[in-house]
This record gives C-alpha cells, sequence and structure tokens, in this order.
C-alpha cells in the first residue's frame, strides 16, 4: 500500500464510522420526557423484564435492536357518567371523577398483564362496578343527606383495592351532581319540609311550657311573700309603726296641728296650715 494514500483512507475510514452513527443514532438513544417512565423491550432477551426498575427521565443509549415503551406516570384522572340503582331498584345519575397513576415499581406487570390501554380496561370497569355495588346498599332519601360522605369513602376505598391489584394507585374519588328521579326529589323535599315544620311546632310548645313555667313559679313567690308578710303583720305592729311616723311628722319644721288621740284606736291626728 503506498503511503500517501494510507491518509485518505484512514479519512474515508473515519467519514464513514460518522456517517454510520448519524444514520443509526436515532436507534441506540432515547429520551425520555418529564412526567413520563420508559420501559426497554428486549427484543432477544424475553422482551419486558417485570423485575427491571423502569427507565427514568432524560437522555439514554439502548441497543438498536431494543425498544422503549413509554408510560406517562404523573397523576391523571378518569371522569365518568353513570347510571346505578339505590335498594329499591330507582335508578340514580352521577358524575365520577377518579385521579389516579401507575406504580412506578410495578410499570412492568401493568404493561404485561393490562397494557397501556389500562385506564379503558381497568379503571373505567372499576369505577361502574363499585359504584354500582355501593348505591345498591342504600334508599335514595338517604344518599343526599347524612349518607352522602359515608358513600363515598366506601366507594373509594372498594376502588382503591380494585386498582391496587392491577398496578395503580388510587390518589382521589370526586363524585358530584347526584340526580335522583324528579318524583323523588318532590317527594323528599315535601317530607323535609314536614320534618322542619314538625321540629318548629315543637320548639314552639317547649318554649311555652317553659313561660308557663316561669309564670307559676314567680306566682308561687308572690303567694309566699304575701304570706309571709301578712303573719308578721300585727295590730299592734300598725300602731307603733303609725306611732314613729306621727312622731317624724311633728318634728318636721312645716306648720301643722297636732290632735292627740283624735284618730281611731288613740293615734294622733295631724292637721297642716291647709
Amino acid at each position: 500500500m503506498d503511503s500517501s494514500t494510507r491518509p485518505l483512507r484512514l479519512v474515508a475510514l473515519i467519514s464513514g464510522l460518522v456517517v454510520a452513527l448519524l444514520v443509526s443514532w436515532s436507534s441506540i438513544t432515547f429520551t425520555i420526557p418529564s412526567g413520563y417512565a420508559g420501559l426497554v423491550f428486549r427484543t432477544f432477551s424475553g422482551g419486558i423484564n417485570p423485575d427491571e426498575m423502569p427507565v427514568d427521565q432524560g437522555f439514554h443509549f439502548k441497543a438498536p435492536w431494543d425498544r422503549i415503551l413509554v408510560y406517562e406516570v404523573r397523576q391523571k384522572e378518569a371522569q365518568q357518567k353513570l347510571d346505578v340503582l339505590s335498594s329499591n331498584l330507582l335508578k340514580i345519575q352521577l358524575d365520577m371523577t377518579v385521579f389516579h397513576q401507575p406504580v412506578l415499581k410495578d410499570l412492568g406487570d401493568l404493561e404485561i398483564e393490562r397494557g397501556r390501554g389500562y385506564e379503558e380496561a381497568v379503571i373505567v370497569p372499576s369505577m361502574r362496578s363499585v359504584s354500582r355495588e355501593v348505591f345498591a346498599k342504600y334508599l335514595p332519601e338517604e344518599i343526599n343527606t347524612s349518607k352522602r360522605e359515608q358513600i363515598q369513602v366506601e366507594i373509594q376505598e372498594r376502588l382503591r383495592e380494585k386498582l391496587a391489584a392491577n398496578f395503580i394507585q388510587l390518589n382521589d374519588v370526586l363524585i358530584r351532581n347526584i340526580r335522583l328521579p324528579e318524583t323523588l326529589e318532590e317527594a323528599i323535599e315535601r317530607k323535609l319540609q314536614q320534618e322542619q315544620e314538625s321540629l318548629e311546632y315543637e320548639f314552639r310548645l317547649e318554649k311555652e311550657s317553659k313561660e308557663a313555667e316561669r309564670k307559676r313559679i314567680e306566682a308561687k313567690g308572690i303567694k309566699d311573700f304575701q304570706e309571709i308578710v301578712s303573719e308578721g303583720i300585727s295590730d299592734e305592729l300598725l300602731r307603733w309603726k303609725g306611732i314613729e311616723a306621727t312622731q317624724k311628722l311633728a318634728e318636721s319644721p312645716n306648720s301643722k296641728v297636732v290632735v292627740v288621740g283624735g284618730g281611731e284606736d288613740g293615734l294622733p291626728i295631724i292637721l297642716g296650715n291647709n
């Protein structure tokens, strides 16, 4: 080989390697965006390995014959309008929203057993089945009263169990816009109104009863006072009080005439200057 051609051949070889690298670059590198994780499908090594941790966000290398399955692992929400039956078989409509996300460490199991369409395959059917099971235990008039919170808690607990068995984490459940049959809503409203009127009537009766008791106690007190006073008053006491009053009037600077023994029971009579 001519020594003068060696540099040219080396340059050509390097250029060829660079071109090959550029052409194959997309097949040996990948980038996982924020909020996502990747599963490596190893074509010649059994596909997805459920025990292998998912690839985190960022830039990575891979074998050119392997594939990357990208999953969104941040919280998502599933919304459904549902029709359920109460315990007496009346139709109830409601809106349900479920906030969920895949369990990161179980992402391989989720791909193998449920796939990336897990929302339609798992979450929506679970929302329907759980809501029907729970609402079927209650009467319609209980749903929009004190049992509302109890129903939501029960739905959330059952739904959490179902999703966890399918490698999905439940974050929250929101139930809203519960709609009962119109005739039933009117009947419930009338019943609540009657109960309110009954409570108001009982309150008035209790108030009047307390007022009557207050007046009775007051009258008894007045009666007892009068009896005590009347027992303590005698003719001698009255005569003595009259003498005391006469003495005080006689000592006053106003002009008067005192007639001693001129009144009944021998009490003095006091005449003024008029």
